[in-house]
């Protein structure tokens, strides 16, 4: 294991290495222990750290490393990465020299781009390389980013949703909205409390929010802390109104995409109406979004086949490809 892949999101972390293809997919989240005064140490990372959101003792911390797309604190993203690579690769022999592509978010600061590298490098990555997200998705679903003719990609992730038109290795438009998934699941949670009169946890407020989108049913259970009396409570709660809470935070992100409409250039028209426009992230399989931006937008809007998977996927490919990373090293 030499070469890796990297989607460092808000939500979820996807490694994935050339030759075993998917080897990691985990909520970002990372479980701190107290030492006492010292640095914290690492308790756990993922799916076992993620169980203890709203449940960790006074010992314990349970963080995001991430928000936004990017990282707020260089000692904690560093020791997230390192906790991530001795989990991919059990010997230390297996992390030397081992090189990454790293995705990051379009409207990520130079300040933030050399902050996730910094982190990197400091976690032992031997000169990792940052590839804009929705670049690293296209190639993932089998887009050729230096091909002659414009694709559009929408990515929508825990952190940021983002538009990008690209062509021939460059950038024609793009837009970036700090508002996605992360606020439709507040929308979710303060809809459930408000409404229902629940308090539920933050993890279950975003299971909802999925369970929402999935859910074939008129309605889906909910259970929680009863606001008034404190005592444990089960509602029935209709998925139409879970979809209406959600609804003004996609519309917000439709409309600030949209906007990347008025850079496009005109001759690039044509090649979006062709071939459509590709959408990926976990924010967009909310039920209904691609049908809205579809109406906002004016193309057709083509899902990915694997839409939390496919910009780690396309970060190792383009780890071989060095016309890529030399053609969007700006973005």
């Amino acid at each position: 294991m030499g070469e890796l892949g990297i989607d460092l999101g808000n939500s979820n972390t996807v490694v994935c290495t050339p030759n075993d293809g998917l080897v990691f997919e985990e909520p970002s989240v990372m479980l701190l222990r107290d030492s006492g005064g010292r640095r914290p140490r690492v308790a756990a990372i993922g799916h076992e750290a993620r169980v203890m959101l709203g449940r960790a003792p006074a010992s314990l911390t349970a963080t995001r490393p991430l928000r936004d797309g990017v990282i707020t604190d260089l000692d904690t993203a560093h020791e997230f990465i390192r906790a991530i690579l001795r989990k991919v690769a059990r010997h230390r022999w297996q992390r030397w020299r081992t090189r990454a592509v790293i995705g990051v978010p379009v409207g990520a600061t130079a300040l933030e781009r050399r902050a996730l590298l910094e982190a990197a490098e400091e976690a032992g990555l031997r000169r990792p390389a940052l590839l804009a997200e929705p670049i690293a998705g296209a190639i993932g679903c089998g887009v050729d980013p230096l091909d002659r003719r414009t694709h559009l990609v929408v990515d929508v992730g825990g952190g940021t949703a983002e538009v990008t038109a690209f062509c021939f290795g460059g950038v024609l438009a793009h837009r970036s909205c700090r508002v996605a998934g992360d606020e439709m699941t507040l929308a979710v949670y303060h809809h459930i409390r408000d409404a229902h009169g629940i308090l539920v946890g933050e993890v279950d407020a975003e299971e909802i929010k999925i369970r929402c989108s999935a859910e074939e049913g008129p309605a889906i259970a909910v259970s929680g802390r009863d606001a008034a009396t404190g005592r444990p409570r089960v509602a029935s709660v209709p998925v139409a109104e879970i979809e209406a809470a959600v609804r003004p935070v996609t519309d917000s992100i439709i409309r600030t995409l949209a906007s990347c409409l008025d850079d496009l250039p005109p001759q690039s028209v044509g090649d979006v109406l062709s071939e459509g426009l590709l959408a990926f992230g976990g924010g967009s399989l909310q039920r209904g979004f691609p049908e809205r931006l579809d109406d906002a937008l004016g193309f057709s809007v083509k899902p990915a086949e694997r839409p939390l998977t496919c910009v780690a996927e396309g970060a190792v490919v383009a780890l071989r490809n060095r016309a890529v990373l030399d053609a969007f090293r700006g973005w």
